[in-house]
């Protein structure tokens, strides 16, 4: 592993073929930061000289220098995240678009997705991002209770995700996701259970629900161990698990990956490279890659990253080379997550045999030729991977 502060060199990488290729761009920009977030976003007031439009253009170079590394391979999914990529407004993500057809080919069928924050989008936006290319929309939403937002220090009103939500599939996406968290402190199940009922509402095709990680070096860590408010419970987030799992269950959204539901064709295809073994470029400051067997990440600070591009360098703050054990853990760890499960010739003869005690246990079935994790079985997913791989 190279770990460094100032930017560094990427060995040769090639393409492994056959494998889906995508891009990840990462915002770096937030209005304010929310209490619970460990993410790389940046503030104003943190942000120095780098402003959206320096950004983009730091961005456009290093687009050109990924596309002549990788020999531009084409591209079957885009996904802008952050941050909150709807601060840059339609006509700059417009841009991003074009600067990334400028250097990529897209896959006819190509996945477009942008994450966006409610409170910054608007009918307009989604009419202009939509007709710009984007295929896919990924709201925040966390929670419609107020008490609950309160505590995430979220911004939006309860009722803008789901208007916003609405908003997106009347400009035409087809595939619209809303993002849910559960288990805030002093949130009840019927604040759950008012969320995912609200995300169903509108109508979108997929639901992501995650339980609250109380992350070291934020607010929310803060007031934890400050003993202002109670740390998440185990036993009470499995059980709002099974809340949520239920309620979207019973509303056509079925589970694909373990934190993750959706109707029939909208999965997200640019999450399931990452979990079923593609590769991608990460784009922007503090992005993650991973081609062949090399992972690497971009340095962090967007005015480090404009620095090293006005430099002729890429921005890359370290790298690593995946020897077989570690593709093997993570292909594990990653696919076990999965619906489909895990191929069982993935397996050596030690995994497998553990891995019919895991069966006999209730936390797997076998279908086929593969794992499944059980309802019980997604409870524990971290554990299961974890007995599987000795």
């Amino acid at each position: 592993m190279t770990l460094r502060q100032t930017p560094v060199d990427l060995p040769a990488m090639q393409a492994n073929a056959g494998q889906p290729f995508g891009l990840y761009v990462h915002v770096p920009f937030c209005i304010t930061r929310c209490g619970y977030c460990d993410f790389n976003t940046y503030t104003p007031a943190e942000l120095g000289g780098v402003n959206p439009d320096a950004w983009l253009m730091a961005l456009r170079a290093e687009l050109e220098m990924a596309a002549a590394r990788v020999a531009a391979p084409v591209l079957s999914t885009v996904f802008v995240g952050g941050g909150t990529p709807s601060l840059l407004g339609g006509e700059r993500l417009a841009t991003l678009l074009d600067a990334v057809r400028e250097h990529f080919t897209l896959a006819p069928d190509a996945e477009i997705t942008t994450e966006a924050n409610p409170e910054s989008t608007w009918p307009e936006f989604f009419a202009a991002i939509r007709e710009a290319g984007y295929t896919r929309v990924s709201l925040g939403m966390q929670s419609v209770a107020p008490r609950v937002l309160g505590v995430l220090d979220r911004m939006h009103t309860p009722n803008r995700s789901a208007a916003a939500a609405r908003e997106a599939l009347a400009a035409g996406f087809e595939h619209v996701s809303l993002d849910l968290i559960y288990g805030t402190p002093g949130e009840s199940d019927d604040d759950l259970l008012w969320s995912v009922d609200t995300a169903i509402e509108t109508g979108v095709d997929h639901v992501s629900a995650y339980a609250l990680v109380v992350e070291e070096g934020t607010a929310l860590a803060r007031r934890v161990r400050n003993g202002e408010l109670a740390a998440p419970d185990d036993d009470v987030l499995a059980h709002r698990y099974e809340l949520v799992d239920a309620r979207l269950s019973d509303a056509g959204l079925a589970w694909y990956e373990v934190s993750n539901w959706c109707r029939p064709g909208g999965e997200c295809r640019h999450n399931i490279g990452y979990w079923d073994g593609g590769q991608w470029w990460g784009a922007g400051p503090g992005a993650h890659g991973y081609v062949g067997t090399t992972r690497w990440w971009n340095v962090k600070h967007p005015n480090a990253y404009a620095e090293a591009l006005a430099g002729g360098m890429l921005p890359v703050a370290g790298f690593e080379q995946l020897d077989a054990q570690a593709l093997h853990t993570e292909d594990v760890l990653l696919k076990t997550r999965l619906r489909q499960g895990l191929a069982v010739g993935t397996l050596d003869a030690a995994e497998r045999e553990r891995a019919e005690a895991v069966v006999s246990d209730g936390l797997l079935v076998t279908e086929g030729d593969r794992l499944v994790l059980t309802s019980r079985g997604r409870l524990l997913a971290d554990g299961v991977v974890r007995t599987l791989l000795g």
